[in-house]
């Protein structure tokens, strides 16, 4: 029990900046309250005693706005920031170094008994209002975008955003690697520095596109000329590239 408390504790210098010492992280911080109580509710449960253990997960809930089922597994060094409505269904498994950040919910979409709820692996972070819903895998140091709706598996060490959640980001072998390098960095609300955006990219694409398509048009129009000197080659309106900057990943790699 105090191996976890000060690994618990370690953990929370390691993601939140804001933390200044020990008596601070140990009295102020609700979601380590709620991991505390969660880890006693859970050996009630497991030895038999239902009623109690849901008993202390509901005074936990009143106390620090975290409700955790007590039959939920959770591994070591799990840390929720803020905590402000997280939910944490009874079937959900919890890894090592997970984080959560504030309203994220854990939920199952079934009214059947068994296993209704997500499975989170190592090393994954959950931004703030994310839902995870299904009893499916959310594989090693993925990361889920804020106020993501996700239904469906995901795989390791990929992103995933939006509603319903798309994945955005699949690193290659050699991200990867990199990823496992830089272990210890933190992507804190499941975001990081170089985060796509889906929309931007498909509008880069389809100008990438139209560009192509011009130039095709154009070279077919001049060899019809050459054919036919009667023939009338309308300009078409010049796409400028600059009316959609504002729409456009500046990170991108579209080129006009």
């Amino acid at each position: 029990m105090f191996r976890h408390l000060k690994e618990d504790i370690a953990s929370v210098f390691h993601r939140d900046p804001a933390a200044r010492n020990f008596v601070e992280v140990l009295t102020c911080y609700p979601g380590l309250h709620a991991l505390l109580l969660h880890r006693i509710a859970h050996s009630f449960w497991n030895v038999g005693l239902k009623w109690l253990a849901r008993y202390l997960s509901t005074v936990t809930r009143w106390f620090t706005g975290i409700e955790i089922h007590p039959g939920a597994q959770i591994g070591n060094r799990f840390f929720i920031d803020h905590g402000m409505g997280v939910v944490i269904g009874e079937t959900a498994i919890i890894g090592d170094d997970v984080t959560l950040y504030h309203g994220v919910t854990l939920g199952g979409t079934t009214w059947d008994k068994g296993k209704r709820h997500p499975t989170l692996h190592d090393g994954v972070v959950v931004g703030a209002g994310a839902k995870i819903l299904g009893p499916f895998e959310v594989g090693k140091n993925a990361r889920v975008g804020s106020n993501a709706v996700v239904t469906k598996a995901v795989p390791a060490n990929a992103t995933v955003v939006g509603i319903p959640g798309r994945i955005i980001e699949r690193p290659s072998e050699a991200e990867q690697k990199l990823r496992r390098d830089l272990a210890d960095k933190f992507d804190a609300y499941g975001m990081s520095s170089d985060l796509p955006d889906p929309v931007a990219k498909s509008l880069s694409a389809i100008l990438d596109h139209m560009h192509a398509v011009d130039r095709k048009l154009h070279c077919m129009a001049a060899k019809m000329k050459e054919l036919d000197a009667s023939y009338i080659d309308e300009n078409l309106p010049e796409l400028n590239v600059a009316d959609f900057e504002a729409a456009i990943d500046p990170r991108g790699d579209h080129q006009s």
